[in-house]
């Protein structure tokens, strides 16, 4: 029998796309947006490049204009986006995973062809509304609400949605937003989704939230007050909204996982180079066993968080289930992310707290993935379900 050769390299046209976007992200990204991050600016003019290389439509058909690819692909860019900046992978993770996949999925094909266009171009920005002040991970506690006007056909939404990104920009296109549409007589919520477009009377987009990191994209808080909308503004079947996001959720676990991993690896990169040119005591710091074992184990999580979310996203491209790999990914990668960003501001030193260094960045950018798109203890809880415990 021929021995069975597992392979984990990259096909030709991912690699390509890897080595594209890394000099992108070299040669682009990394001497712009220390600037924006201080200002807490959102950087359109890298925006607009990403559009016209056609990053915001990677996983998207040809006949929407997309680019024909699939999951993996936008794993690629989003891992070597984050190795430089996160503010500009979350920009294209919530774009594509959550702004234009919802519609892609689940949406009729007069959506479809109305605004994925232009979502993949990258010349507009779709975001998802889900979460909820007081909600939280419980997203099925969801209190804003769509009722059907028996007079015009038209859903009138009320509520608010939290921590929302991609929703406030000049080129905001559109918030997928979930409510419910119904309560049955034995107190169970009907949960359908709804597509609003951005300037609608009554929807609100409050100032931008003050964050910790992810300093240059763009996070608010929104406020539904009579929204209307058209009937045919609801995405996929009625009721079957929640269960639509959460399959939105397991996909987007992947992109998270490729995203940590890119800044996991970033940490790495910039270690690397800072030991080799920082001398202590008469000689490289990287020479002194403390440092080099350190950047051994930075390198070491970087590496299995690149396995965890290329097997999950591979799955997912193959039809296989993949929802436990995906929040294995999540969850691991997210997790080495925040570890590695705490031993490079070590292997720094006091410049790993400046916000000028990359490192600086990726200490405070790195705990959100922890949180954002499931929490570690959602992914725990995930996985041991999974195993028939807890």
């Amino acid at each position: 029998m021929e021995p069975q050769m597992l392979d984990h390299r990259l096909a030709q046209e991912h690699e390509e796309l890897r080595r594209t976007v890394e000099e992108f992200a070299r040669e682009v990204v990394a001497p712009k947006i220390g600037d924006f991050y201080e200002r807490h600016a959102f950087p359109y003019d890298i925006v607009r490049e990403m559009g016209r290389m056609g990053l915001f439509g990677l996983p998207f058909p040809e006949e929407y204009g997309g680019m024909g690819g699939d999951y993996l692909a936008l794993g690629v860019a989003l891992e070597e986006l984050a190795r430089v900046d996160s503010s500009v992978a979350i920009t294209l993770e919530a774009a594509v995973s959550l702004g234009a996949m919802p519609i892609y999925l689940f949406g009729s094909e007069e959506q479809k062809r109305e605004w994925l266009p232009r979502l993949c171009s990258g010349e507009a920005l779709g975001a998802f509304g889900l979460t909820e002040p007081g909600g939280g991970s419980d997203a099925g506690a969801t209190r804003t609400t769509a009722r059907q006007d028996p007079a015009t056909g038209e859903w009138v939404v009320n509520g608010s949605k939290c921590f929302i990104t991609n929703s406030g920009t000049d080129i905001t296109a559109l918030i997928t937003v979930t409510a419910v549409s119904a309560v049955g007589e034995d107190g169970k919520k009907e949960i359908s989704a709804f597509l609003v477009p951005s300037g609608t009377p009554g929807l609100t987009v409050a100032p931008g939230y003050s964050k910790v990191g992810w300093c240059a994209s763009d996070t608010h808080e929104l406020f539904f007050d009579d929204v209307r909308v058209p009937a045919d503004a609801m995405v996929g079947e009625r009721g079957r909204g929640y269960a639509g996001f959460l399959r939105i959720l397991d996909e987007g676990r992947i992109a998270i996982a490729a995203l940590a991993t890119g800044l996991a690896q970033g940490c790495v990169d910039e270690s690397v180079r800072y030991a080799g040119e920082r001398r202590a005591f008469g000689k490289a710091i990287g020479e002194y066993q403390a440092i080099a074992f350190k950047i051994a184990d930075m390198e070491m999580r970087a590496h299995f968080s690149r396995l965890g979310w290329r097997d999950a996203a591979s799955r997912l491209v193959r039809g296989e289930p993949f929802k436990r790999e995906a929040a294995l990914a999540k969850l691991y990668a997210s997790e080495a992310a925040v570890g590695n960003a705490r031993e490079a501001a070590q292997v720094f030193g006091g410049y790993g707290f400046m916000n000028e260094f990359p490192v600086g960045r990726f200490y405070r950018d790195a705990k959100i993935l922890e949180i954002g798109e499931g929490t570690s203890e959602v992914q725990r809880m995930l996985v041991a379900r999974g195993l028939g415990v807890g």
